[in-house]
C-alpha cells in the first residue's frame, strides 16, 4: 500500500510546539509515513518578536522550516496540528491558517482528512483542553476524521492525561513541565494507524 502522507502543521513562538511537532514527525516517520513538517506564517510584528529574546532566538532557529500552505493540506492523508493556547483558544497564527482554507473546504478537499491536535499553555489549567477542542470544532466543519489519543495507552496517565490531544505546560524557565515525548509519539502512531485504515 502507498505510504500515508502526514503534514505536521505547527505554530510556535519560543519552541515548545516545535518540539512537539518534531516528536510527532519522528514517530510518524518510524511508523512508515511520508512526513512534511511545516510552520504556519508568523503574524506578530517584528518589534514584538525582538522584545522577547526567546521568541527572537526561535525565529532564527526555525528560519529554514517551510511555511505551511493549502498544498500541504491537499497533499496530506493525515494532519497533526500543534499550537499554543491564547486565552483558551487557538493562537491567531494557526487560526488564520485554518480560516484561509475556505477554497479547499468548498471544493471538498478537506473531507476525510485524518486529523489530531496538540497544545501547550503556561499554566496547568490555562486552556489546554479548550484549545484542542476549539481546533476540532473547525475540523468537524472540514468533515475531517478526528483521532484523539483518548486513554489508548498507559502513557496518558504519566503525561498529564489529556484525552483530546497531548498538551504540555511551559514553566517559567521556558521548559516543559510534564514529560510528554512518549505521549506525543503514541498520538502520532495512532493517527498514522487510523490513516492507513482509511487509505485501505
Amino acid at each position: 500500500m502507498e505510504k500515508v502522507k502526514l503534514a505536521v502543521i505547527y505554530y510556535s513562538s519560543t519552541g515548545i510546539n516545535y518540539q512537539l511537532a518534531n516528536w510527532a514527525k519522528e514517530a510518524a516517520s518510524e511508523a512508515g509515513a511520508e512526513v512534511r513538517l511545516v510552520k504556519v506564517p508568523e503574524l506578530a510584528p517584528k518589534e514584538a518578536i525582538a522584545a522577547n529574546p526567546a521568541w527572537q532566538a526561535h525565529v532564527e532557529e526555525t528560519k529554514n522550516i517551510s511555511e505551511a500552505t493549502s498544498d500541504d493540506i491537499e497533499w496530506a492523508d493525515a494532519i497533526i496540528f500543534s499550537t499554543p493556547t491564547r486565552f483558551g483558544n487557538v493562537a491567531s497564527q494557526m487560526k488564520q491558517f485554518v480560516d484561509m482554507q475556505g477554497g479547499l473546504w468548498a471544493a471538498g478537499k478537506t473531507a476525510n482528512k485524518v486529523v489530531s491536535a496538540m497544545a501547550s499553555a503556561s499554566n496547568p489549567h490555562g486552556g489546554h483542553e479548550a484549545t484542542v477542542l476549539s481546533l476540532y470544532t473547525s475540523m468537524m466543519h472540514w468533515g475531517a476524521i478526528i483521532v484523539p489519543p483518548g486513554y489508548t495507552n498507559e502513557v496518558a496517565f504519566t503525561s498529564g492525561g489529556n484525552p483530546y490531544g497531548v498538551s504540555v505546560t511551559q514553566g517559567q524557565d521556558g521548559k516543559m513541565v510534564e514529560d510528554v515525548e512518549e505521549a506525543v509519539k503514541h498520538q502520532a502512531r495512532r493517527t498514522i494507524d487510523v490513516a492507513k485504515k482509511m487509505k485501505a
